[in-house]
């Protein structure tokens, strides 16, 4: 079965996790083969980067994944187009017991215990840079980022919007050999699909209409250094070979030139989507995909790990608050950890903001104090509350820049919060910082 094991600390603070080895084979409709798992997932599928390759053409190419938990051993379906199926009902999710069968497409497989163990050590600490989480879910992600980040290996981050990829790319950048270096972001979200290649590889003058001057693309711009790209499951599939390309070969062209450019950047992805769904739906490159997935890691949402919401409450309150001793009152933390945050952190963080600012005193720079309610018989309730608040950012927006003379990283590790939400929150507010010093 699966366990957190305990050895030199507390067994309420499991030093690893630890789960029986388990074994798949094809039992029928498919050429004789097995799989036996090497680590805490065991993918299914035709494309040969799963641990189990089937040649059974219903198959899809990253079909099911078996994955263990606390409950067991659970049985995925990546979005597959003929489905998996457990004792004659399609699932997409299901727990496995020993010696039972299950059918993808037109094959039918065994799954089985095996009699060793496979073991992964959690991280001694409940931090990671800025990034919090005392569970052993987190202590997993915090054990793998350490590892990886003095490496220059490819990252992929997966995890639900407002689980804190970005900062954790930031942070892998800042714990590496290449810290000394840039660390490029591009949203492939939010650019326009006509730009987004520009964008990333740059472009010489005259190259295209509007293209008045060369422009560098974010590649060039990361040398040295990290270039994060996030949402990468939004890149369209024409500029899904041309990025391929440039992992593989680690050079590029700008848009409108012969000449190739040698990279020397360590790429770490992002996205919110199952890239391995993605893959099903035809959506995203396989190989692509696989060039990727050298490292990935999975952020669990808060609902995977509430015992960190309490941890987090704290942070955040003494954060809002100006006192590193201050203890949040139970009747603000003992609701908020039974919420489904389905924002994750990002949303628990702007509650307690908000809590603080409605019920406490804050301590902040002379001009956020300044800064109270009026009461006007034209707004309602609401609409004066918005304002105030708005108002508070405002003001402690414009005393926190002011204070690091305008430096964007020292003041988003003083206010303890995510480089690219206080550069989001200064955008939003019209308040400006020094461009070339943060």
């Amino acid at each position: 079965m699966v366990e957190d094991r305990a050895t030199d600390v507390s067994p309420h603070r499991p030093a690893a996790f630890s789960f029986r080895r388990f074994r798949v084979a094809v039992v029928g409709g498919d050429e004789a083969a097995e799989a036996t798992a090497d680590r805490a997932e065991l993918t299914i599928g035709t494309s040969v980067g799963n641990a189990l390759v089937l040649a059974d053409p219903t198959v899809s190419r990253v079909h099911c994944a078996i994955t263990p938990t606390q409950r067991g051993f659970k049985l995925t379906d990546l979005g597959s187009t003929n489905g998996t199926w457990l004792a004659g009902h399609r699932v997409e999710t299901a727990y496995l017991k020993p010696r039972s069968t299950f059918r993808v497409g037109g094959t039918t497989l065994a799954f089985d215990w095996l009699d060793d163990e496979i073991r992964e050590e959690l991280s001694a600490d409940d931090r990671f840079g800025e990034a919090i989480g005392a569970s052993p879910a987190m202590r997993r992600v915090f054990a793998v980022l350490s590892r990886v980040a003095p490496t220059d290996s490819t990252l992929l981050l997966e995890g639900e919007t407002g689980t804190g990829k970005g900062l954790l790319a930031d942070l892998v950048h800042r714990q590496s050999r290449r810290a000394s270096g840039p660390f490029g972001v591009v949203d492939c979200a939010s650019i326009p699909p006509t730009l987004i290649e520009s964008e990333l590889f740059g472009h010489e003058k005259g190259a295209f209409t509007g293209a008045q001057a060369a422009r560098v693309g974010a590649f060039e711009a990361a040398h040295g250094g990290t270039l994060f790209l996030d949402e990468i499951g939004e890149l369209p599939l024409e500029l899904q070979a041309k990025l391929l390309r440039a992992l593989e070969e680690r050079t590029i062209k700008r848009i409108g030139s012969t000449k190739p450019v040698r990279l020397d950047v360590r790429v770490i992805a992002a996205t919110n989507r199952d890239l391995r769904e993605e893959v099903n739906h035809g959506r995203f490159r396989a190989d692509l995909y696989y060039r990727l997935d050298v490292i990935r890691v999975r952020i669990p949402p808060l609902r995977e790990r509430r015992e960190d919401i309490a941890l987090l409450v704290t942070h955040y309150y003494r954060s809002f608050t100006g006192d590193d001793h201050a203890t949040p009152p139970a009747t603000l933390v003992e609701p908020l950890t039974q919420q489904g945050w389905p924002g994750n952190v990002r949303e628990l963080r702007s509650a307690v903001e908000r809590a603080v600012l409605m019920i406490d005193p804050i301590s902040t720079p002379s001009a956020a104090t300044d800064v109270a309610p009026v009461f006007d018989a034209r707004l309602s309730f609401r609409e004066t509350k918005e304002r105030a608040v708005a108002a508070w950012e405002r003001a402690y927006l414009a005393d926190l820049i002011a204070h690091h003379a305008g430096n964007l990283t020292r003041a988003a590790r003083a206010a303890r919060m995510d480089r690219a939400h206080l550069r989001e929150l200064l955008r939003k507010h019209g308040v400006r910082s020094d461009p070339g010093s943060g």
